[in-house]
């Protein structure tokens, strides 16, 4: 049976839509303040090491100024079909962001360009035109399954390139030359935040039950490590087909645990299902991000009463859900949207910081203006001041200073593979009613722990 979708509401409710193929889960955030979760699949068989032309480490390599004085930004929008309601958000960030930046002076005194956006699943082609069109940076793709093709074509052509949603643990280590970055976390940060949730409920034992597949077996390698970390015993990670929970269900009951992690994306309502049956759900029960969704009459009454789990990201403020719906008037959908404004900021700042709009000297900057303190020939002299908008920062360059940029979408921290070092998270507690409201947030740190 298919998850129920539900209408969103001003209150900090979370509903979820129907699993698809090939995309991460996303914290999907409305106009109306509400938090909706989109679960999905990510794309199988990611290659670790890419083909791409690009030599040395862009993040670390010290850069010689090779712009043409104006900074351009292209945006990669890879969703089509029944996903193609990830468009609007983003674009309606990446255009806030420039707007502001040019309010506030634009690069060196120059309006920064956004180039004319097109929608297409072929990755590779998209990458290609802004290429051609001279982008210094660019903010995409969606889809981690499309995060290769873009990379290859964009690191050889020496553009730094910031994805706000691409979370396949195994593109920390993907060839880019150090062109890509990320302001989303990979899976594997939510990690400790699941092993703390289950420790605050009391648990000094915790049994791991992950679907099959690479989310489900690397959330579940990290959550173990977790638990190891925090000083819970892990007596049990029994994995299962989608659809097909019911053994692994019955062997987690053997084990006794004090509390159930589940990471599942399709299989979730019914591992769920199989868990109350078990007598391990409730309380008892801890869901990944891919796993939360608003069951309601779905499960059996009070199946999922006191459980918790997360989604990534915050929730949207005011300020900015009015500046998007400014940008965007009929916008009904907030997801990515902080995290393409961030990555749009970060660009700008790192060229101010490097007073160049080349791709090179924007990617040499990026760690030092996240606050991330990897090694890097582009490192920003001073001391570190925190700021939050693209002129508060530039503000702190002129004072000699470092930005450390805190964003919408939380701090980011870029480490030396261009990943977030630090990951907000919203957390969800579930009512009788198996329908889950925002309780709390917590913060990943260093790679989930």
């Amino acid at each position: 049976m298919a998850r129920p979708d539900s209408t969103p509401t001003v209150a900090a409710q979370t509903t979820v839509g129907r699993p698809t193929a090939g995309r991460r889960t996303a914290s999907r955030q409305t106009a109306g303040g509400a938090a909706v979760v989109l679960s999905a699949l990510l794309a199988s068989g990611l290659a670790l090491t890419g083909c791409s032309g690009a030599t040395g480490n862009a993040r670390t390599d010290a850069a010689e100024a090779s712009g043409d004085g104006t900074l351009r930004i292209g945006v990669l929008l890879d969703n089509t079909g029944d996903q193609s309601f990830l468009n609007a958000p983003q674009l309606a960030a990446v255009k806030l962001a420039v707007k502001e930046i040019n309010a506030a002076g634009g690069h060196k005194g120059k309006p920064v360009e956004l180039l004319p956006e097109t929608i297409s699943a072929d990755t590779a082609a998209q990458a290609k035109a802004l290429a051609a069109a001279r982008a210094d940076v660019v903010i995409g793709p969606t889809d981690s399954s499309h995060a290769a093709a873009a990379i290859d074509v964009l690191s050889k052509a020496k553009i730094a390139m910031i994805s706000p949603a691409t979370a396949a643990p195994g593109l920390s280590s993907y060839r880019s030359g150090g062109y890509y970055f990320r302001t989303a976390a990979a899976d594997v940060a939510q990690a400790s935040i699941l092993v703390k949730l289950a420790k605050d409920g009391g648990a000094k034992t915790l049994a791991v039950l992950h679907e099959a597949g690479s989310y489900g077996k690397e959330v579940s390698v990290a959550v173990s490590a977790a638990a190891k970390s925090a000083g819970l015993g892990t007596p049990i990670d029994a994995e299962f087909p989608a659809g097909q929970a019911q053994q692994a269900a019955t062997a987690a009951k053997a084990a006794a645990p004090d509390a159930v992690v589940l990471i599942a994306r399709q299989g979730a309502q019914g591992a769920i299902a199989e868990l109350n049956n078990a007598g391990l759900a409730g309380k008892k029960l801890v869901l990944s991000d891919g796993a939360v969704g608003q069951y309601g009459q779905g499960l059996g009454s009070h199946a999922l009463d006191g459980a918790r789990g997360v989604l990534p990201g915050t929730f949207p403020s005011a300020q900015f859900q009015a500046g998007l719906v400014g940008i965007d008037p009929g916008l009904k959908d907030m997801t990515f949207a902080a995290e393409a404004y961030d990555a749009v900021n970060l660009a700008a700042i790192a060229a101010a910081a490097a007073q160049d709009d080349a791709g090179t000297s924007i990617a040499s900057r990026l760690i030092a203006v996240s606050g991330g303190t990897a090694g890097s020939g582009g490192a920003v002299a001073g001391e570190p001041a925190d700021c939050h908008n693209y002129k508060e920062c530039v503000d702190v360059l002129h004072a000699g200073k470092r930005p450390n940029y805190e964003g919408q979408s939380g701090p980011v921290s870029f480490d030396s593979n261009g990943d977030v070092t630090a990951a907000a998270y919203m957390v969800y507690t579930y009512g009788p009613d198996n329908t889950a409201k925002m309780t709390g947030s917590e913060t990943a740190r260093s790679g989930g722990s």
